[in-house]
């Protein structure tokens, strides 16, 4: 089980500082929105860039813009390990994935709340993780939609079905009243903003985060197990 906290809920005048309060993180989680295909406006590349010199930690981009297939590529190129791209934006998802693998990035396709799974059929042998969206996208801080449970179960059978190793990431509303029932539909990867960065204690919150969901049964795992995926 990991937990992923999210920048987006940080204080950005100081984001050093803040991932630095995460130690126990396994991710970061870094949320790039263009105004575009998502009505807010954060970070780009060259704070990406930035960053990538501050930690050591694991850097997980979330690409809510409007044309990934240009601009994703550069991101792994910051030596960043995981890339994720929303395929309701990419216009061709399995060339860009086969180049930001060659790139050295882990990929990840994002889905929007609405979107069905049918959408990642042709794309799952292409990918490391998949993020469901349990909130729309744009924003921080809102409440978690119990309505995409399963829609993160049919995803899960889906991998399973093709016996594939892949992380299964929601991301939205993640809190410690949200992860168990995300843990049992299938869920393995938590993104989590506002629960750890609005806590008095952001690394104690996300070990709590991640003592709870490991404490949690999971829903059928990628080798028909019930573990949730050998990883």
């Amino acid at each position: 089980m990991r937990i992923t906290p999210s920048i987006l809920n940080a204080n950005f005048a100081q984001l050093g500082a803040e991932i630095a309060r995460v130690p126990s993180a396994d991710a970061i989680h870094i949320d790039v929105m263009d105004n575009h295909f998502v009505p807010n406006l954060t970070i780009g590349l060259p704070v990406v860039e930035s960053l990538r010199t501050t930690t050591d930690q694991m850097l997980d981009i979330h690409l809510m813009i409007a044309d990934p297939d240009r601009w994703a590529p550069a991101y792994a190129e910051t030596g960043a390990e995981s890339v994720t791209f929303h395929m309701e934006a990419a216009k061709a998802p399995v060339r860009l994935a086969r180049e930001l693998r060659a790139k050295g990035a882990r990929v990840g396709a994002a889905l929007n709340p609405a979107t069905p799974p049918m959408a990642l059929k042709m794309i799952l042998g292409e990918i490391d993780m998949v993020t469901i969206m349990s909130v729309e996208p744009g924003f921080g801080g809102q409440a978690f939609m119990d309505l995409v449970l399963p829609k993160v179960a049919a995803i899960r059978r889906m991998i399973s079905a093709q016996n594939l190793d892949i992380w299964v990431q929601m991301d939205g509303g993640i809190s410690l009243e949200t992860i168990e029932r995300c843990v049992e539909a299938g869920a393995d990867t938590f993104v989590a903003g506002a629960a750890v960065f609005r806590a008095e204690d952001p690394d104690h919150m996300v070990r709590d985060l991640r003592t709870l969901a490991e404490k949690t049964t999971p829903g059928l795992g990628a080798h028909g197990c019930g573990c949730g995926g050998h990883r």
